[in-house]
């Protein structure tokens, strides 16, 4: 396991502010209450810890196949649907939207290879990432894929407590199936946008992996 590029300051802030409280707490507290700087100690660290696990990066075996497009965010399926599309395209689509908690992993990776064909930020509001109208009100980023003559669309959309989308693509990039395409920061959502004769392998309440699990084929 690795620690991503975009949490060495947060990390950093974290452990400057776990040592200065830690350090007044022991120094106030140590003589006359002893067990109250145990008790700032064990949760200030516990924070910590878990600030570093956000972060992480585990090593996986990534899945690469010509025909197959990979979950893009780990998370929970919670839409798959046919909706009109409102970027980018004109025609209706399968949307399947990967919820992202603040414990899941926050890489975000290509699903397919191919050709960057658009690359937009859009600045919005910060519903929470279920909120029907999240997927067109809040702060999001959209990327359309192009491969073999099909395109898809990827939305990175930020939450309530996601107010950072990172997205480290550009227009005319050729890309890797499972290389890193952005990062959310602290929980949010990835929609996907599918041609409608796409094969959708996930029901709503699976559980993909980024750069592992197939979400669909083509």
């Amino acid at each position: 396991m690795t620690i991503h590029k975009e949490g060495y300051k947060s990390i950093a802030l974290g452990t400057v502010i776990f040592g200065v409280i830690n350090l007044l707490s022991f120094y106030f507290f140590s003589n006359q209450s002893p067990w109250l700087s145990w008790v700032i100690f064990i949760a200030t660290l516990g924070l910590l810890i878990f600030l570093i696990s956000f972060f992480r990066i585990p090593k996986r075996t990534l899945t690469i196949q010509e025909n197959a497009i990979i979950a893009p965010a780990d998370g929970k399926v919670v839409t798959i649907e046919e909706v009109q599309a409102d970027e980018y395209f004109n025609d209706r689509r399968i949307q399947v939207s990967i919820f992202m908690s603040p414990l899941n992993v926050h890489v975000n990776r290509n699903p397919i290879s191919g050709e960057v064909k658009y690359s937009q930020y859009h600045k919005g509001k910060y519903l929470v990432a279920w909120h029907p109208k999240s997927s067109t009100e809040n702060e999001r980023h959209s990327v359309v894929y192009h491969k073999n003559g099909k395109e898809i669309l990827v939305k990175q959309i930020a939450g309530a407590l996601a107010k950072r989308i990172c997205n480290y693509l550009q227009l005319g990039m050729q890309v890797k199936q499972g290389d890193e395409m952005g990062f959310i920061k602290f929980g949010s959502r990835v929609d996907l946008l599918l041609p409608l004769d796409t094969k959708i392998n996930v029901k709503i309440g699976d559980k993909p992996k980024s750069g592992v699990t197939v979400i669909a084929s083509w």
